[in-house]
Protein backbone atom coordinates (compact mmCIF):
# COMPACT_ATOMS: atom_id res chain seq x y z
CA UNK A 1 0.00 0.00 0.00
CA UNK A 2 1.07 3.23 -0.66
CA UNK A 3 -0.51 7.03 0.12
CA UNK A 4 -0.49 10.03 -1.72
CA UNK A 5 -1.25 13.54 -0.19
CA UNK A 6 -2.77 16.00 -2.87
CA UNK A 7 -0.68 19.23 -3.49
CA UNK A 8 -2.24 21.97 -5.19
CA UNK A 9 -0.73 21.06 -8.16
CA UNK A 10 -2.60 17.57 -8.34
CA UNK A 11 -5.83 19.29 -7.03
CA UNK A 12 -8.73 19.49 -9.72
CA UNK A 13 -7.83 16.19 -11.74
CA UNK A 14 -9.87 13.45 -11.49
CA UNK A 15 -8.91 10.20 -9.38
CA UNK A 16 -8.50 7.26 -12.67
CA UNK A 17 -6.19 10.64 -14.61
CA UNK A 18 -4.24 11.18 -10.96
CA UNK A 19 -3.54 7.35 -11.10
CA UNK A 20 -2.24 6.68 -14.62
CA UNK A 21 0.23 9.81 -13.81
CA UNK A 22 1.18 8.92 -10.40
CA UNK A 23 1.26 5.16 -11.37
CA UNK A 24 2.58 4.89 -14.53
CA UNK A 25 3.54 1.80 -14.72
CA UNK A 26 -0.38 0.44 -13.83
CA UNK A 27 -2.08 -0.68 -16.83
CA UNK A 28 -5.36 1.92 -17.26
CA UNK A 29 -7.80 -1.12 -17.33
CA UNK A 30 -6.15 -2.25 -13.85
CA UNK A 31 -6.67 1.17 -12.55
CA UNK A 32 -10.29 1.46 -13.36
CA UNK A 33 -10.54 -1.92 -12.05
CA UNK A 34 -8.98 -1.42 -8.87
CA UNK A 35 -10.95 2.04 -8.24
CA UNK A 36 -14.52 -0.20 -8.93
CA UNK A 37 -13.03 -3.16 -6.39
CA UNK A 38 -12.13 -0.42 -3.60
CA UNK A 39 -8.52 -0.86 -3.49
CA UNK A 40 -7.88 2.55 -4.21
CA UNK A 41 -9.47 5.22 -1.67
CA UNK A 42 -9.84 8.72 -0.69
CA UNK A 43 -9.54 9.88 2.56
CA UNK A 44 -10.01 5.79 3.44
CA UNK A 45 -13.69 5.62 1.97
CA UNK A 46 -14.04 4.09 -2.17
CA UNK A 47 -15.29 6.91 -4.65
CA UNK A 48 -16.09 7.12 -8.25
CA UNK A 49 -13.43 7.50 -10.86
CA UNK A 50 -14.62 10.77 -12.08
CA UNK A 51 -14.40 12.37 -8.22
CA UNK A 52 -12.27 15.84 -8.75
CA UNK A 53 -9.39 15.45 -5.98
CA UNK A 54 -9.09 17.94 -3.35
CA UNK A 55 -6.03 19.66 -1.70
CA UNK A 56 -5.72 17.95 1.59
CA UNK A 57 -6.99 14.15 0.16
CA UNK A 58 -4.76 11.56 0.89
CA UNK A 59 -5.18 9.02 -1.74
CA UNK A 60 -4.38 5.10 -0.64
CA UNK A 61 -3.77 2.69 -3.78
CA UNK A 62 -3.44 -1.00 -2.04
CA UNK A 63 -1.93 -2.04 -5.04
CA UNK A 64 0.98 -4.61 -5.88
CA UNK A 65 4.71 -3.32 -5.64
CA UNK A 66 5.73 -3.68 -8.64
CA UNK A 67 3.41 -0.86 -10.05
CA UNK A 68 5.45 1.18 -7.47
CA UNK A 69 8.88 1.00 -8.77
CA UNK A 70 10.44 3.94 -11.37
CA UNK A 71 9.63 2.62 -15.08
CA UNK A 72 13.44 2.40 -16.00
CA UNK A 73 15.10 1.54 -12.97
CA UNK A 74 17.46 3.84 -13.39
CA UNK A 75 17.57 7.69 -12.52
CA UNK A 76 16.21 10.28 -15.10
CA UNK A 77 18.10 13.37 -15.73
CA UNK A 78 15.43 15.37 -13.51
CA UNK A 79 16.62 13.40 -10.46
CA UNK A 80 20.54 12.87 -10.27
CA UNK A 81 21.84 14.73 -7.97
CA UNK A 82 23.70 17.92 -9.03
CA UNK A 83 27.37 18.00 -9.65
CA UNK A 84 29.53 20.19 -11.36
CA UNK A 85 29.42 17.86 -14.89
CA UNK A 86 25.64 18.04 -14.71
CA UNK A 87 25.65 21.99 -14.29
CA UNK A 88 28.53 21.84 -17.33
CA UNK A 89 26.31 19.55 -19.23
CA UNK A 90 22.93 21.60 -19.42
CA UNK A 91 23.28 24.42 -21.78
CA UNK A 92 21.68 27.83 -20.04
CA UNK A 93 18.19 29.12 -21.16
CA UNK A 94 17.77 32.60 -22.99
CA UNK A 95 15.16 33.83 -20.73
CA UNK A 96 12.45 36.62 -22.21
CA UNK A 97 10.41 36.46 -19.31
CA UNK A 98 9.38 34.55 -15.85
CA UNK A 99 7.53 34.84 -12.94
CA UNK A 100 5.74 32.63 -10.63
CA UNK A 101 3.65 30.76 -13.02
CA UNK A 102 5.19 30.92 -16.35
CA UNK A 103 8.64 30.99 -18.41
CA UNK A 104 8.73 32.24 -21.77
CA UNK A 105 12.17 31.11 -23.14
CA UNK A 106 13.82 31.87 -26.67
CA UNK A 107 14.78 28.41 -28.38
CA UNK A 108 17.85 28.16 -30.43
CA UNK A 109 17.73 26.88 -33.72
CA UNK A 110 18.54 23.40 -33.41
CA UNK A 111 17.28 22.35 -30.14
CA UNK A 112 14.32 19.84 -29.75
CA UNK A 113 11.46 21.06 -27.36
CA UNK A 114 10.94 17.28 -26.28
CA UNK A 115 13.62 14.35 -26.37
CA UNK A 116 12.50 10.38 -26.86
CA UNK A 117 15.17 9.78 -23.84
CA UNK A 118 14.42 11.21 -20.12
CA UNK A 119 18.51 11.16 -19.49
CA UNK A 120 18.79 14.46 -22.83
CA UNK A 121 19.71 17.06 -20.93
CA UNK A 122 19.76 19.26 -24.42
CA UNK A 123 15.94 18.95 -25.24
CA UNK A 124 14.69 22.14 -23.82
CA UNK A 125 12.40 20.78 -21.18
CA UNK A 126 15.15 19.20 -19.41
CA UNK A 127 16.64 22.53 -19.57
CA UNK A 128 14.04 24.14 -18.06
CA UNK A 129 13.73 21.36 -15.12
CA UNK A 130 17.45 21.55 -14.76
CA UNK A 131 17.05 25.29 -14.47
CA UNK A 132 13.98 25.06 -11.80
CA UNK A 133 15.04 22.71 -9.66
CA UNK A 134 18.45 24.51 -9.35
CA UNK A 135 16.19 27.47 -8.43
CA UNK A 136 14.96 25.15 -6.11
CA UNK A 137 11.46 25.60 -7.64
CA UNK A 138 10.72 22.12 -8.66
CA UNK A 139 11.62 19.41 -6.80
CA UNK A 140 10.86 15.98 -8.53
CA UNK A 141 10.72 13.98 -5.33
CA UNK A 142 7.80 16.06 -3.44
CA UNK A 143 5.26 15.73 -6.66
CA UNK A 144 3.05 13.20 -7.02
CA UNK A 145 1.93 13.77 -10.85
CA UNK A 146 2.53 17.00 -12.05
CA UNK A 147 6.15 17.85 -14.10
CA UNK A 148 6.54 21.88 -15.63
CA UNK A 149 5.45 21.15 -18.76
CA UNK A 150 5.75 23.11 -22.40
CA UNK A 151 2.50 24.80 -23.64
CA UNK A 152 3.60 25.36 -27.17
CA UNK A 153 5.71 23.40 -29.31
CA UNK A 154 8.11 25.17 -32.42
CA UNK A 155 10.13 22.89 -34.69
CA UNK A 156 13.84 21.53 -33.74
CA UNK A 157 15.44 24.09 -36.88
CA UNK A 158 12.69 26.98 -35.60
CA UNK A 159 13.91 29.49 -33.16
CA UNK A 160 11.79 31.57 -30.98
CA UNK A 161 9.10 31.68 -28.21
CA UNK A 162 8.38 28.52 -26.01
CA UNK A 163 5.89 28.88 -23.35
CA UNK A 164 6.48 26.50 -20.33
CA UNK A 165 4.09 26.59 -17.35
CA UNK A 166 5.63 26.34 -13.74
CA UNK A 167 2.35 24.48 -12.04
CA UNK A 168 -0.71 23.01 -13.09
CA UNK A 169 -3.17 25.52 -12.74
CA UNK A 170 -0.85 27.71 -15.31
CA UNK A 171 -0.45 24.90 -17.68
CA UNK A 172 -4.30 24.69 -17.86
CA UNK A 173 -5.17 28.35 -18.25
CA UNK A 174 -2.18 28.62 -20.89
CA UNK A 175 -3.79 25.51 -22.71
CA UNK A 176 -7.24 26.93 -22.86
CA UNK A 177 -5.93 30.18 -24.02
CA UNK A 178 -4.35 29.08 -26.83
CA UNK A 179 -7.31 26.67 -28.00
CA UNK A 180 -9.35 29.75 -27.70
CA UNK A 181 -6.81 31.72 -29.88
CA UNK A 182 -6.33 34.18 -27.24
CA UNK A 183 -2.85 34.27 -27.14
CA UNK A 184 -1.41 35.42 -30.93
CA UNK A 185 2.22 34.30 -32.11
CA UNK A 186 3.96 36.01 -35.00
CA UNK A 187 7.06 34.83 -36.98
CA UNK A 188 9.47 36.49 -39.13
CA UNK A 189 10.49 34.67 -41.92
CA UNK A 190 12.59 34.64 -44.97
CA UNK A 191 11.87 33.27 -47.86
CA UNK A 192 13.01 32.99 -51.69
CA UNK A 193 11.79 35.69 -54.17
CA UNK A 194 9.44 38.20 -53.87
CA UNK A 195 5.66 37.98 -53.01
CA UNK A 196 3.20 39.45 -55.73
CA UNK A 197 0.75 40.76 -53.20
CA UNK A 198 2.52 42.32 -50.30
CA UNK A 199 0.20 41.16 -47.83
CA UNK A 200 -2.55 38.25 -47.43
CA UNK A 201 -4.78 35.56 -45.68
CA UNK A 202 -3.72 32.32 -46.81
CA UNK A 203 -6.56 29.74 -46.21
CA UNK A 204 -5.87 25.92 -46.85
CA UNK A 205 -5.96 22.22 -46.09
CA UNK A 206 -2.96 20.73 -44.63
CA UNK A 207 -2.79 17.21 -44.59
CA UNK A 208 0.04 15.34 -42.36
CA UNK A 209 1.69 12.23 -43.70
CA UNK A 210 2.96 10.79 -40.07
CA UNK A 211 5.54 8.77 -41.43
CA UNK A 212 7.21 10.97 -43.64
CA UNK A 213 6.64 13.55 -40.80
CA UNK A 214 5.48 16.25 -43.48
CA UNK A 215 2.00 17.99 -44.67
CA UNK A 216 0.69 19.20 -47.70
CA UNK A 217 -1.17 21.71 -48.96
CA UNK A 218 -4.71 21.15 -50.55
CA UNK A 219 -7.23 23.25 -52.05
CA UNK A 220 -10.31 21.64 -50.38
CA UNK A 221 -11.20 19.24 -47.49
CA UNK A 222 -10.20 15.44 -47.62
CA UNK A 223 -10.71 13.29 -44.83
CA UNK A 224 -7.63 13.69 -42.13
CA UNK A 225 -6.70 16.95 -43.48
CA UNK A 226 -7.53 20.38 -41.30
CA UNK A 227 -7.72 23.73 -41.97
CA UNK A 228 -4.62 26.33 -41.70
CA UNK A 229 -5.29 29.84 -41.97
CA UNK A 230 -2.48 32.31 -41.78
CA UNK A 231 -1.79 36.53 -42.65
CA UNK A 232 1.28 37.42 -43.85
CA UNK A 233 2.98 41.03 -44.74
CA UNK A 234 6.39 41.36 -46.61
CA UNK A 235 8.28 43.42 -44.02
CA UNK A 236 11.23 44.21 -46.58
CA UNK A 237 12.90 42.50 -49.98
CA UNK A 238 15.74 42.81 -51.37
CA UNK A 239 17.66 40.78 -54.07
CA UNK A 240 16.42 37.01 -54.14
CA UNK A 241 15.06 37.20 -50.54
CA UNK A 242 11.80 38.78 -48.75
CA UNK A 243 10.87 39.70 -44.81
CA UNK A 244 7.64 38.43 -44.34
CA UNK A 245 5.76 38.52 -41.04
CA UNK A 246 3.27 35.59 -40.85
CA UNK A 247 0.58 35.90 -38.19
CA UNK A 248 -1.10 31.98 -36.95
CA UNK A 249 -4.42 31.98 -36.93
CA UNK A 250 -4.42 27.97 -36.91
CA UNK A 251 -1.51 26.48 -35.47
CA UNK A 252 -0.67 23.16 -37.47
CA UNK A 253 2.38 21.30 -37.85
CA UNK A 254 4.75 23.10 -40.02
CA UNK A 255 2.16 25.27 -41.72
CA UNK A 256 4.25 28.74 -42.43
CA UNK A 257 6.89 26.32 -44.00
CA UNK A 258 4.28 24.43 -46.14
CA UNK A 259 1.68 27.52 -46.63
CA UNK A 260 4.93 29.42 -48.03
CA UNK A 261 6.14 26.61 -50.44
CA UNK A 262 3.21 26.47 -51.58
CA UNK A 263 2.40 30.43 -52.20
CA UNK A 264 5.91 30.04 -54.23
CA UNK A 265 8.23 31.07 -51.66
CA UNK A 266 9.99 28.70 -49.56
CA UNK A 267 11.42 29.53 -46.49
CA UNK A 268 15.62 30.48 -47.14
CA UNK A 269 17.41 27.55 -45.29
CA UNK A 270 13.97 24.70 -45.39
CA UNK A 271 15.51 21.82 -46.48
CA UNK A 272 12.53 20.04 -46.32
CA UNK A 273 9.81 21.96 -48.36
CA UNK A 274 11.99 24.98 -50.02
CA UNK A 275 14.67 23.80 -52.96
CA UNK A 276 18.14 23.02 -52.39
CA UNK A 277 19.09 24.88 -55.54
CA UNK A 278 17.65 28.03 -54.03
CA UNK A 279 19.47 26.99 -50.36
CA UNK A 280 22.15 26.23 -51.58
CA UNK A 281 24.47 29.66 -52.38
CA UNK A 282 22.87 30.82 -48.82
CA UNK A 283 24.95 27.99 -46.73
CA UNK A 284 22.40 28.35 -44.47
CA UNK A 285 21.55 25.18 -42.07
CA UNK A 286 18.52 25.72 -40.47
CA UNK A 287 14.90 27.57 -41.99
CA UNK A 288 15.28 31.42 -41.24
CA UNK A 289 12.09 31.46 -39.24
CA UNK A 290 11.79 32.78 -35.96
CA UNK A 291 8.40 33.11 -33.25
CA UNK A 292 9.14 36.38 -32.67
CA UNK A 293 6.68 37.98 -30.80
CA UNK A 294 3.78 36.99 -28.52
CA UNK A 295 0.55 38.99 -27.50
CA UNK A 296 -1.72 37.56 -24.41
CA UNK A 297 -4.99 38.83 -25.82
CA UNK A 298 -7.34 37.87 -23.47
CA UNK A 299 -11.01 37.90 -23.62
CA UNK A 300 -12.41 35.99 -21.39
CA UNK A 301 -11.43 34.80 -17.64
CA UNK A 302 -7.45 33.85 -17.01
CA UNK A 303 -7.86 33.23 -13.53
CA UNK A 304 -4.49 33.79 -11.46
CA UNK A 305 -3.13 34.56 -15.10
CA UNK A 306 -5.55 37.67 -15.81
CA UNK A 307 -1.88 40.02 -15.48
CA UNK A 308 -0.81 39.06 -18.54
CA UNK A 309 -4.10 40.52 -20.52
CA UNK A 310 -2.65 42.79 -23.01
CA UNK A 311 1.01 41.69 -22.49
CA UNK A 312 3.20 41.19 -25.61
CA UNK A 313 6.69 40.09 -25.50
CA UNK A 314 9.41 40.15 -28.57
CA UNK A 315 12.68 39.32 -29.57
CA UNK A 316 14.61 42.19 -30.99
CA UNK A 317 17.49 40.01 -31.52
CA UNK A 318 16.95 37.93 -34.42
CA UNK A 319 20.27 36.95 -36.62
CA UNK A 320 18.84 35.91 -39.58
CA UNK A 321 17.23 39.35 -39.85
CA UNK A 322 20.17 41.46 -38.42
CA UNK A 323 22.14 39.24 -41.20
CA UNK A 324 20.11 39.60 -44.13
CA UNK A 325 17.94 43.21 -43.51
CA UNK A 326 20.31 44.87 -41.12
CA UNK A 327 18.43 47.82 -41.85
CA UNK A 328 14.77 46.55 -40.68
CA UNK A 329 14.33 47.79 -36.68
CA UNK A 330 12.42 44.97 -35.42
CA UNK A 331 11.09 47.46 -32.09
CA UNK A 332 9.31 48.98 -34.48
CA UNK A 333 7.15 46.21 -35.86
Amino acid sequence: MKEFIIGKNDAGQRLDRFVSKSVPLLPASLAQKYIRLKRIKVGGKPVKRDYRLIAGDVVAMYIGDEFLKPASGKETFNEKPFTGETVVACPPLDLLYEDENILLVNKEPGVLCHSDSDYDYRSLISRIHFYLRKKGEWQPQNENSFTPALCNRIDRNTSGIVIAAKNAEALRVINEKIKLREIDKHYLAIVHGIPVKQSGRLEAWLFKDAVKNQVYVLDKPRPGAKTAVMEYETVASGGRLSLLECRLITGRTHQIRAQLAGLGHPLLGDGKYGSERLNKPFGEKHQALCSYKLEFNFTSDAGPLSYLRCKEFVIHDVPFVKKYFPSVDIQRR
